[in-house]
C-alpha cells in the first residue's frame, strides 16, 4: 500500500505541475517564460558543442563536410545548347554523350529523391551522429551528449507524452461533444475554442517555438490558405494562431480517429486519394465552402506530400481552379533543434512522433503573405506556379518544377515523351525548339 500511495502522490504532483505551468497558460495563450529560458540554455549548449566539434575535427573532414551539399556541378543550359547549338537534320552519334551525362547526373544526385530525406546539418546538434562526426571528440562533449540523452528521454519525453495525450484526448472528446450541438454561432465558437486550445497544448508537447510574421495578412474567412508542406504538425503550427477548415487525405490509425472526431465539429474535407469520383465531390464541396464568407478559411497543402523543408515542389492545380482568394503562407523549420520532416515511407506516425518528442524542440518561422487572386488570362497552372514562387522566395526555399507524387510513383511516360519530342524537333527542324 505504501508503494501505491507513493506512486499516487508522485502522479498527482506531476499532473498538478503540468496543469499549473503548462496546460492553463496554453489555454489562455500566454507563456510563463520557461520555454524561453530553455531555448536560451539550448542555444548556448549547441554553440559550445559546435566549437568543440570544430576544434576536434580534422580540417580535411570539415572541408569534405562543407562540400557534401551539391556533389556535382550541373549544367543548366537548354538541350539545344548542350548539343552544340544549331544542328543539321541528321542524327549524330556524339549526341549520346549528352544524354548519358544527364543520366549520370540524375543517378548521382537528382533533384527529387533527395527532397524526401532529412536535411543535412552543417554541424552535429547532439541528436544524431553524422558520418563525419562519428568519432570521439572530447570527454566533456561526450558527457554533455549523455546528459542530453537523459534529459530528453527521462524528463522531456514523459512530459511531452503527457501533454500530447491530454491535448489529443481533449480534442477528440471536445469535438465529439461540440458535434452534437445544432448548427449555430455558439457551435462555431466552441469548435474554434476547442481547436485552438488543444492545438496549443499539442504544440507545447513538442516544445514548439513559433515566430509569426506579418499577422495583418492572416487568412480571412471565405478564403483559401495554401502553404508548403513538411509535416503533419504544419496543421498544429498554423492552427495555434487561427482556425481553419482542413482538406486532406483520409488516414487510418491515430490520425483517422482524430480526423473523424474533428469533422463532427467543423466542416473539414477528407478524401480518398485513389478515388477520382471523390475528388470531383471534394471540388464541389470546396466551391460551396468558399461561397459562404462566414465559414473558416480552407487550409490546403497543394504539394500533396511532405517535402524536407529545403524546397517547394509542384503545386497541384486543383486548389487554384475553384476560385476565391488565395492566402499564401510560408513555413520554414530550423533543423538545428529537431527534424520536423515526416518521411512517411520510412516512419509510421507513432515512430515519427517519438522522434519528434525526443528532439530538443521544434522551432519555425511562419510568414503570412498578401492575398493573391487569379489574374485575367491566367490559367490555374500559371496561378499555382506564381503562388509557389512567392512562397519559395519568402521562405528561402528552392523552387522545383517536379511533382511530389514521384515520392511514391515512377516518372510518368509523358515526361519522357516530352524530352523525346524536343530532341526530334531538333533533328527534323532547324535546331530550335521554338
Amino acid at each position: 500500500m505504501e508503494g501505491a500511495e507513493l506512486a499516487g502522490k508522485i502522479l498527482s504532483t506531476w499532473l498538478t505541475l503540468v496543469l499549473g505551468f503548462i496546460l492553463l497558460p496554453s489555454v489562455f495563450g500566454v507563456s510563463l517564460g520557461i520555454s524561453e529560458i530553455y531555448m536560451k540554455i539550448l542555444v548556448k549548449t549547441l554553440e559550445w558543442a559546435t566549437i568543440r566539434i570544430e576544434k576536434g575535427t580534422p580540417k580535411e573532414s570539415i572541408l569534405k563536410n562543407s562540400a557534401s551539399v551539391g556533389i556535382i556541378q550541373r549544367d543548366e543550359s537548354p538541350m539545344e545548347k548542350g548539343l552544340s547549338g544549331l544542328r543539321g537534320r541528321d542524327f549524330e552519334l556524339s549526341d549520346v554523350f549528352y544524354f548519358s551525362k544527364k543520366g549520370f547526373e540524375a543517378i548521382v544526385e537528382d533533384e527529387v529523391t533527395q527532397r524526401f530525406s532529412s536535411e543535412e546539418l552543417v554541424s552535429w546538434n547532439l541528436l544524431t551522429r553524422t558520418n563525419v562526426n562519428f568519432q570521439y571528440i572530447s570527454l566533456r562533449l561526450t558527457m554533455v551528449w549523455v546528459l542530453g540523452v537523459i534529459v530528453r528521454y527521462c524528463v522531456l519525453l514523459p512530459l511531452r507524452v503527457t501533454l500530447a495525450f491530454i491535448g489529443i484526448s481533449l480534442l477528440v472528446i471536445g469535438t465529439t461533444l461540440v458535434g452534437q450541438l445544432p448548427d449555430s454561432s455558439l457551435k462555431n465558437w466552441l469548435s474554434e475554442l476547442v481547436h485552438l486550445t488543444c492545438c496549443r497544448i499539442c504544440v507545447r508537447s513538442l516544445s514548439g517555438t513559433i515566430h509569426y510574421h506579418n499577422k495583418q495578412y492572416r487568412p480571412q474567412k471565405g478564403g483559401i490558405c495554401v502553404a508548403n508542406h513538411t509535416s503533419p504538425i504544419d496543421v498544429l503550427i498554423l492552427t495555434t494562431d487561427g482556425c481553419y477548415a482542413m482538406v486532406g487525405q483520409v488516414h487510418g490509425g491515430l490520425m483517422g480517429i482524430i480526423q473523424r472526431a474533428m469533422v463532427k465539429a467543423c466542416p473539414h474535407v477528407w478524401f480518398e486519394r485513389s478515388e477520382m469520383k471523390d475528388r470531383h465531390l471534394v471540388t464541389k464541396r470546396l466551391k460551396e465552402h468558399i461561397a459562404d464568407k462566414k465559414k473558416l478559411p480552407i487550409l490546403i497543402f497543394p504539394e500533396g506530400t511532405c517535402i524536407n523543408n529545403t524546397s517547394v515542389m509542384m503545386f497541384k492545380k486543383g486548389s487554384f481552379e475553384i476560385g476565391g482568394t488565395i492566402h499564401p503562407v510560408a513555413i520554414k523549420y530550423n533543423p538545428q533543434f529537431g527534424d520536423a520532416f515526416w518521411n512517411s515511407s520510412k516512419y509510421n506516425m507513432v515512430s515519427y512522433l517519438l522522434r519528434m518528442m525526443t528532439s530538443w524542440a521544434i522551432v519555425c518561422d511562419v510568414w503570412y503573405m498578401p492575398p493573391m487572386t487569379r489574374e485575367e488570362g491566367e490559367d490555374a497552372v500559371q496561378f499555382a506556379n506564381r503562388v509557389k514562387s512567392a512562397i519559395a522566395i519568402q521562405g528561402g526555399l528552392t523552387e522545383l518544377p517536379w511533382d511530389g507524387g514521384l515520392k511514391r510513383a515512377k516518372v510518368k511516360d509523358t515526361l519522357k515523351e516530352e524530352q523525346q519530342k524536343n530532341y526530334s524537333k531538333m533533328i527534323v527542324g532547324n535546331g530550335s525548339l521554338g
